[in-house]
């Protein structure tokens, strides 16, 4: 039998994250902003390096602990992210600047990306990440994968809810929507489904 909460607990600890990365962390828990786990980031940054990922799109910056990680193994990535809150976006921004990032690697837009997302070029992207935790996930989703080239990849952060979508009894809006989505992609043929069991799940979707 799998000790499945020791077996997540040694997978975080396994990460030995950049000092940059540890300091977004920080000031994230500091702004009261929940930060992706390390053994997530670890994944994203993986994703990016066997991908060869060149055009990253992040929904949802944060103060960029996620950000950090997807440019941490490419030299040439360049990132494009979206942030609502404008405070947080600043701090993301100066944290990047501390963290050594050039500016011609991040471009940084505010606003609601339901409203953007349809704004940008259509089957270009090599990887979007949707990092969202709330209503309006699966929206995102499907405006992700409308960015993606065929081979690219969406990927879902925070796709299992903090472990609520596995509890039956569990049935608030955003649950339920993570269950619809997670549900619809698992036979969706115009994509190949995998759920990464990190953090509280990363859900990728491989454009066909």
């Amino acid at each position: 039998m799998i000790d499945v909460t020791r077996v997540a607990q040694w997978t975080e600890n396994y990460v030995t994250e950049p000092a940059a990365i540890r300091h977004a962390r920080k000031a994230s828990l500091e702004h009261g902003v929940e930060p992706i786990t390390p053994a997530m980031g670890s994944f994203l940054a993986s994703l990016v390096s066997y991908s060869h990922a060149q055009s990253i799109v992040e929904i949802g910056t944060g103060l960029g602990v996620a950000s950090q990680w997807l440019l941490f193994s490419n030299s040439e990535t360049h990132l494009t992210t979206i942030e609502k809150d404008v405070d947080h976006q600043q701090s993301a921004k100066d944290l990047f600047d501390s963290a050594g990032i050039a500016p011609g690697r991040v471009r940084l837009i505010s606003g609601d990306a339901l409203d953007i997302l349809p704004r940008m070029n259509d089957g270009t992207y090599d990887l979007i990440v949707v990092n969202a935790d709330g209503l309006g996930t699966l929206d995102l989703t499907r405006q992700a994968l409308h960015l993606a080239r065929v081979g690219g990849i969406v990927a879902v952060t925070h796709a299992l809810g903090g472990g609520l979508v596995a509890q039956p009894t569990k049935r608030d809006a955003v649950t339920t929507e993570l269950r619809t989505l997670l549900g619809d992609y698992a036979v969706d043929e115009n994509v190949r489904a995998t759920m990464v069991p990190v953090g509280d799940g990363i859900l990728t979707l491989i454009k066909q």
